[in-house]
């Protein structure tokens, strides 16, 4: 069984993919865009995308349960002021990940963007 096993291997403790993960959605939703390793990019944008579906609905249990994935106020309520509400019409597909021609120079990881679609 598969229980506790995630896809990206991000990380080297559960409580370490949780921060980063955390940290990584917060900025995403502040700046639209980052770049990072191609494998934190594409674990991010899972996590994002359910951000932003539970953004769409303005409700005080939507805003706690958003708040208690980010444990930020700024990036919460940026999320249903600004990202939420851009994204109504749209059923999914609110991230976009781009691959770089470029390798990073330290060890030759994979980079990527991720942001969001317009």
């Amino acid at each position: 069984m598969r229980h506790g096993n995630h896809k990206y291997r991000v990380g080297s403790s559960p409580a370490h993919r949780v921060s980063l993960m955390r940290n990584l959605a917060i900025e995403v939703i502040d700046h639209g865009k980052i770049k990072t390793t191609h494998a934190k990019c594409k674990a991010v944008q899972i996590y994002v995308e359910k951000l932003i579906t539970l953004a769409k609905v303005d409700t005080v249990a939507n805003r706690r349960l958003a708040f208690s994935k980010l444990n930020n106020k700024d990036a919460v309520q940026k999320l249903f002021a600004n990202v939420g509400p851009k994204f109504v019409s749209r059923p999914g597909g609110y991230t976009r990940v781009l691959k770089m021609s470029d390798k990073r120079v330290g060890d030759h990881a994979e980079m990527s963007y991720i942001c969001l679609v317009d």
